[in-house]
């Protein structure tokens, strides 16, 4: 009885030493790694698109930025030296300063001044028919981010569908339904989903970070615009 009873604790310890042993092994095994280069290469065709949108995006960003940020650039003493030369009757002078200075502002100050003479009302329309141009060119191409914030995500669930139908098609062919196959093809479609996401975001905020940026220049123009019509009804020296 007595030596029954060690047979069975040796045997339970044995069964206890072999399980902790393999469930050590299991841990110390490397787990499998994804790289972000391989997952997007499994995405399939549609990734080809989604890399173009994403490239269109960031040129159309970086180009509008540039763009913006020289456009909202002015020397500090542009308006003083301006009320100067009107003030003093040097028309000619501060017509030339404008014309020789670059950006919205400047080129919406020259009208102005080209519109001396005229009644206010006449001057204030001239020079918001210029500011209207300016915005116009400072929002060309803006549109694109927009567009690209919108169809990027489509073009990702585009993808996914099209995958889980490829999936779900070679499981009716093979009728190989088990959970490693059916999760391994779902996790693969998926990346165009995010990936597609991921860029309309990005595209997004660019497009309303821009936005913004356009927004501080054309209240640089409206205080410049005030400002120049206010010189104008000062009396001169």
């Amino acid at each position: 009885m007595l030596l029954g009873l060690i047979t069975l604790l040796q045997d339970t310890l044995k069964s206890a030493s072999d399980t902790l042993s393999q469930g050590i092994n299991a841990a110390a095994a490397p787990q499998p790694q994804i790289h972000l280069i391989d997952m997007l290469m499994k995405g399939g065709v549609l990734m080809i698109p989604l890399g173009i949108l994403s490239l269109v995006a960031v040129y159309v960003f970086v180009e509008r930025y540039i763009t913006i940020a020289k456009a909202g650039k002015l020397e500090d003493n542009f308006m003083p030296m301006i009320r100067d030369q009107i003030t003093t009757g040097n028309i000619q002078g501060a017509k030339s300063l404008a014309k020789n200075t670059s950006g919205p502002i400047a080129r919406m100050i020259e009208k102005g001044i080209q519109r001396i003479g005229k009644p206010i009302d006449n001057i204030e329309k001239s020079m918001e028919n210029v500011g209207k141009l300016e915005i116009y060119r400072m929002e060309k191409n803006l549109v694109i981010l927009s567009i690209i914030a919108g169809i990027a995500p489509m073009f990702g669930f585009l993808g996914t569908i099209a995958g889980m139908i490829q999936t779900f098609f070679n499981i009716s062919i093979t009728s190989d339904i088990t959970l490693g196959t059916i999760a391994g093809g779902i996790y693969v479609k998926m990346i165009t989903s995010a990936t597609g996401l991921i860029i309309g975001i990005v595209a997004f905020i660019g497009y309303s970070f821009l936005n913004a940026q356009i927004d501080k220049v054309v209240n640089k123009m409206e205080g410049a615009s005030a400002e120049f019509i206010d010189i104008l009804q000062e009396p001169t020296r």
